[in-house]
């Protein structure tokens, strides 16, 4: 007795349907996808009120196990500057010729200070904060801006320290002091971008941010924070012709000095480079559009694997 076996008649079935069509016939999108830079832009304002709440969030937690509290806000930077005052001024004799170094040297640490600690915060802005980016949608960029925008408040909150150490050393209020709002804006800017660079760098090679403070540290003393670049400039010591001008132009020098030239009265406008707020707007579109784009690009990358 021999068995027959018969193959099933092929039932009738829908033809296939492509994934990305049925994903669009029921309003599916691609978890994560990088919507269009307009359409970045637009979430990233709608989250406006997020930035700033992280922000703020962020400063008032991060002395919150520390007896002093915020104090640590200005007495870091102070102390920061009292050291340099002692090894640079006193020792190496960088105070020479410079007109009310005190004041000099505290506007350098406290604006230096201020796109130092964005930028190492930027670094780990992403890698540091894997949980949010897994189990939030929100645009990332908000991560970096947000902690630029810290730092930002931190440095206000110290400005009045800062004004108070101009007026104890004689240097009189003046209108020039307006001048500091349109610096802090453009080296905010500056910040950002910068921070928003080594934020996509940080996320795929988190080692950076241990290099971070060596490349931070270097670029610190070739800013000018404790000594002037415009006695190195009339000085000369030999240099090839082409040092002062590059070491003006740099634009963690370009926004100290801007602030010296609005806080200090005897740092006179000769003592910046020309076209100088032309140099320091640049500094801010270059490193502000370019570094947002660049983050941008990168924006399906962040939390991955």
């Amino acid at each position: 007795m021999s068995q027959v076996l018969h193959t099933p008649p092929p039932t009738r079935s829908e033809p296939h349907e492509d994934l990305a069509v049925l994903a669009a016939r029921h309003g599916l999108s691609v978890s994560g996808a990088r919507p269009s830079l307009p359409a970045y832009v637009r979430q990233l304002w709608a989250r406006r009120h997020f930035i700033g709440a992280f922000a703020t969030a962020k400063l008032t937690a991060q002395y919150s196990q520390a007896k002093l509290g915020q104090l640590w806000q200005v007495m870091t930077p102070l102390l920061n500057a009292a050291v340099y005052f002692f090894i640079f001024g006193v020792l190496l004799g960088t105070k020479q010729g410079v007109p009310d170094y005190v004041p000099f040297l505290v506007t350098g640490v406290f604006v230096w200070t201020f796109t130092q600690s964005s930028i190492m915060a930027g670094t780990r802005a992403v890698s540091g904060n894997l949980g949010l980016v897994r189990a939030l949608h929100f645009p990332r960029a908000a991560l970096p801006i947000s902690f630029c925008l810290q730092q930002l408040q931190q440095l206000l909150f110290s400005m009045g320290a800062l004004v108070v150490i101009l007026l104890c050393f004689g240097v009189p209020v003046s209108a020039s002091w307006l001048l500091a709002v349109p610096v802090l804006l453009l080296q905010f800017t500056f910040n950002a971008g910068v921070s928003m660079v080594m934020a996509r760098l940080g996320a795929k090679t988190p080692d950076i941010a241990q290099l971070m403070p060596f490349v931070l540290r270097t670029w610190m003393y070739v800013s000018g924070v404790m000594w002037s670049i415009d006695k190195l400039a009339r000085a000369h010591h030999g240099l090839p012709s082409w040092v002062a001008p590059v070491l003006q132009a740099n634009p963690a020098a370009v926004y100290i000095d801007l602030m010296r030239f609005a806080l200090i009265d005897s740092f006179h406008a000769g003592q910046l480079p020309h076209h100088v707020w032309l140099i320091a707007t640049g500094w801010a579109l270059l490193a502000g559009v370019g570094g947002f784009i660049y983050f941008w690009k990168a924006e399906e990358t962040y939390g991955r694997g």
